[in-house]
Order: structure tokens, then C-alpha cells, then sequence
């Protein structure tokens, strides 16, 4: 997706491909280790990089479109749409209030999105889980203590992710806090927290904390994607929780998709009921894959006996059985390299995939009349 894009280039050269993934007791002892994950050889190797870089990175390539416009600080306050267009109501930092008008209205303005809302009020289909997760960018010395790039703690009561974010030795520490807590409580137990689950035991002076956020747990979905010429995408269509990453990759394939959708309407190659298919196809993958698979990976970590896990667990079990069975550490990289393989192993790593969907399919054979 960052490839077609234009941007991975860019990418690359500012993150780093991570080496190692470890799964890991509440102690730091390894259950299992999975070494050079990314794979570090495949041109789609997993590059880290904090979402604000990319951020500035994807602003940098914007400017250079003249077919890009971006207004800074103004807040949705309603949607609405007729025959020939849809428009935004939005309040400037000035207090101004405007109409913007377009013949598309895409929202993809995050979990609280005010286009959702005008359109559903409300409803959000789905649960929120009782813990809540505390996000925290850190500088603490993890190498001296043999922690790898991920680090994965399998524990119901002290579940946590420790990941190298940059090459200066930032961390992204998260870990788990009782849902009841308010903001004040978890910033309070913020020390203690660290103290207990860190290697070294260390104390606030011991570290340097950037930025800490503490958020809610989510697996919900809007009813649609798509209500006349206003869509839905991201975090403003679905929501789920971050283990696995298919909360973020997710967006991006809502993004690829419906640019897709309506990029074969600008060119006369599809009609808007394209737009009903990318609802249909969307809202399938989230109910029929994200959701189950980001829920199960939240249940590996937050439920699961770190004593038992290596018989119990046949994700873990195949991830311990790749150092003896070249076969399917094979397999493993063959489908982080796009090959075909027919074995189990494609079927338990199909996330890595099984969120795109490729919208040009629908495309009528020849170039036909825009109809926006």
C-alpha cells in the first residue's frame, strides 16, 4: 500500500526493519522467540516507524500535489448531501463557519468522527473491553536487559508490549491498567506500574518518558460504509483492538480501496453503485476477519496461562516449532514473500494479506463517461 503510494521509499529510509520478535512470561523469560520476522530479505519486510514520522512523511508528499488542498483547524460539525454533491459544515479556529462542497465526502475523521455521527447519531455496533490500554513512548536502556525489537508478555493480569520505535533508542511501552481507573488514577499508578513491570525494576529518574496516553479498547463497526455520496473509513468506520496491527493497516486498506472506488468513477470506468461494493466488501472483512482475528490476538496475550501456552496455543506452538522444521520457517517467509504455499502455515498468517481487497476488479472494460 505504501508502495503504490510513492511513499515507501521514504519510509524505509526514516524507520528501521526490525530482527527479532519475542513472546514473553511477565519475568522476561522467553517462551518463544521468532528471529528475523520481518523478514528482513522480502521486499515487503515490516519497517517501524512512529506514526507521527509517517505523518510528516505523507504531508511532505501532499504539498507536492496541486490536486491536494489541506485546511488546517476546522472542526466537522455536520454532513449532508443531494443529488449532484455532499458538503461539510465546519467551524474554523476563528469561530468562522463554512460549507465545503465536493461531488464525495470521505470521512475518515478517527474514532469520534462527527460524519459518522451525523449520519448514525449513536450507534456503533459493538463492545468495548473492560481493560484499558496505557500507550507510552519511552528511553530506557531494553538491550542491556536482552529484550529484542518486540517483545510480546503473555500474562492476564501484567499483559504489556515492549518495541523498539526508532533507532535512537526510543520504546513504545504498553501495557495493561484496570478499566475503572480515571486519568488521574493512571497517571498517579504510572511509576509503580513501570517500576513492577520493567527489567530493572527502575525508577522515574531511571527513564525519560515523551508521552503517555492511556485509551479504551474497542471492536465496533458502523451499520455502513457508504450512505449516498458520503463514505466511511478507518477509525471513523471501525474500530478494533491494536494487537496485530489491523487497526491501522485496516485504514490504509479503506483508503486504498476507496480511492479505487472513486477513481474508477472519475474515469468512467464504474458507476457509484462501486461505492455499494465497497461498503459490502469493507464491512465483510472487518466482521469476518478483523475483528475475530484482533480479538483473538488480544485473547493470546490477556488470557491465556503464559505456563501452558506453548501445548495450548497453535500460533505459539508453530512459532516454537520454526527453529527445529526448516519446513515451515520456509513457509513462514514464502508467505511473507507473496509465494504460494498450501500448507497450514498460509491459512494462520493470511493477516498479513487477507485485509486487501482490489477494487479495479469491478471496473467496466473500457473507458466510459465520469459520472460524479
Amino acid at each position: 500500500m505504501l508502495r503504490r503510494a510513492g511513499v515507501l521509499g521514504d519510509v524505509r529510509r526514516a524507520g528501521f526493519v526490525p530482527k527479532n520478535w519475542s513472546f514473553r512470561k511477565a519475568d522476561g523469560t522467553p517462551i518463544v522467540t521468532i528471529e528475523d520476522f520481518a523478514p528482513s530479505k522480502s521486499p515487503d519486510a515490516t519497517t517501524v516507524l512512529p506514526i507521527d514520522t509517517l505523518g510528516k512523511i505523507l504531508w511532505c508528499h501532499a504539498q507536492k500535489n496541486d490536486k491536494i488542498s489541506v485546511r488546517w483547524g476546522c472542526h466537522v460539525l455536520d454532513v449532508g448531501q443531494d443529488e449532484d454533491s455532499a458538503w461539510v459544515s465546519v467551524r474554523e479556529n476563528s469561530g468562522t463557519e463554512k460549507i465545503v462542497r465536493a461531488h464525495f465526502v470521505c470521512g475518515c475523521d478517527g474514532a469520534t468522527s462527527q460524519v459518522r455521527k451525523s449520519l448514525f447519531g449513536g450507534e456503533f455496533r459493538g463492545k468495548t473491553w473492560n481493560d484499558q490500554m496505557v500507550a507510552t513512548n519511552v528511553y530506557y536502556p531494553f538491550d542491556e536487559w536482552g529484550y529484542d525489537d518486540l517483545n510480546t508478555f503473555i500474562d492476564p493480569k501484567d499483559w504489556h508490549i515492549v518495541a523498539r520505535l526508532t533507532k535512537d533508542g526510543l520504546w513504545r511501552v504498553s501495557y495493561r491498567q484496570d478499566g475503572s481507573k480515571s486519568l488521574r488514577e493512571i497517571l498517579d499508578d504510572h511509576p509503580a506500574r513501570f517500576e513492577h513491570l520493567l527489567p530493572g525494576h527502575p525508577k522515574p529518574d531511571d527513564y525519560t518518558i515523551l508521552n503517555i496516553s492511556p485509551y479504551r479498547l474497542h471492536q465496533r463497526s458502523a451499520e455502513k460504509y457508504r450512505v449516498g455520496r458520503i463514505c466511511l473509513a478507518a477509525d471513523a468506520a471501525h474500530l478494533c483492538n491494536p494487537w496485530g496491527g489491523l487497526g491501522l493497516t485496516g485504514g490504509f486498506a479503506d483508503a486504498i480501496g476507496l480511492s479505487e472506488c472513486l477513481i474508477g468513477i472519475h474515469m468512467g470506468r464504474a458507476d457509484h453503485s462501486i461505492l455499494d461494493k465497497y461498503d459490502e466488501v469493507r464491512r465483510s472483512i472487518y466482521w469476518n476477519f478483523t475483528d475475530p482475528v484482533s480479538t483473538s490476538n488480544f485473547m493470546r496475550v490477556s488470557t491465556s496461562d503464559p505456563e501452558t501456552i506453548l501445548e495450548k496455543d497453535p500460533v505459539i506452538a508453530t512459532f516454537a516449532r520454526m527453529h527445529d522444521d526448516s519446513k515451515i520457517r520456509d513457509d513462514f517467509d514464502m508467505v511473507c514473500f507473496h509465494f504460494k504455499t498450501s500448507v497450514n502455515l498460509a491459512s494462520l498468517l493470511q493477516h498479513i494479506y487477507g485485509i486487501l481487497h482490489d477494487f479495479t476488479q469491478y471496473y467496466s472494460a473500457g473507458k466510459g463517461q465520469a459520472s460524479l
